[in-house]
């Protein structure tokens, strides 16, 4: 039976919790709750392990802070023996407009620090990721404000809805594959 280990990049402590940069950490979240699951300390992160339709699913949230991603993904992966094709990496964009989201299954870090740790770590820009849009609604060198800044009013009004679709998408993963996945929920 193959394992899916899915990690929601951020940063731990209640001062990054509402931010921008921390929207992987609000997904996997909203996994555990529509699959009855609960997060528990663990090495390198909190962890939650529960099965999806009869597969073998860990959300990992990494407390390395974001720039140290990467030695929370490669511990989880060698120690639930998860192969590179079944992480699911989810993390914030700038170039996208907020609450789209983009899935690949390879790709550039694009400059995001949490992307490029985990490349350096597993040694492969070749691992499965979603990319949710936070938007660029910031002036120029305001960009770290940005993305460790809070949500908007706006933005919460329809936070909900956005952070199911990315559950969903990424509970799609698990049991459709990731070019089904892509097919049915990329751009929207």
């Amino acid at each position: 039976m193959q394992k899916y280990l899915i990690i929601g990049l951020g940063n731990i402590g209640a001062k990054y919790e509402n931010t921008r940069h921390n929207i992987g950490f609000k997904v996997v979240e909203r996994i555990a709750e529509k699959a009855g699951a609960k997060f528990i300390p663990s090495n390198f992160g909190e962890v939650c392990q529960f099965k999806f339709k009869g597969r073998p699913v860990t959300l990992l949230k990494p407390n390395t802070y974001m720039n140290l991603s990467g030695d929370a993904v490669r511990f989880w992966m060698k120690k639930e023996n998860i192969a590179i094709e079944n992480i699911f990496v989810i993390t914030d964009d700038l170039n996208l407009p907020f609450g789209s989201i983009r899935m690949r299954a390879k790709g550039s870090d694009g400059g995001h620090n949490g992307l490029k740790d985990i490349q350096n770590k597993l040694q492969s820009q070749a691992y499965p990721r979603l990319r949710f849009g936070v938007g660029n609604e910031y002036l120029k060198g305001q960009q770290i404000d940005y993305v460790l800044g809070d949500w908007t009013a706006e933005e919460n009004e329809i936070m909900n809805e956005r952070l199911n679709h990315s559950a969903d998408a990424a509970l799609s993963f698990v049991f459709a594959g990731l070019n089904n996945t892509m097919n049915q929920y990329n751009g929207k």
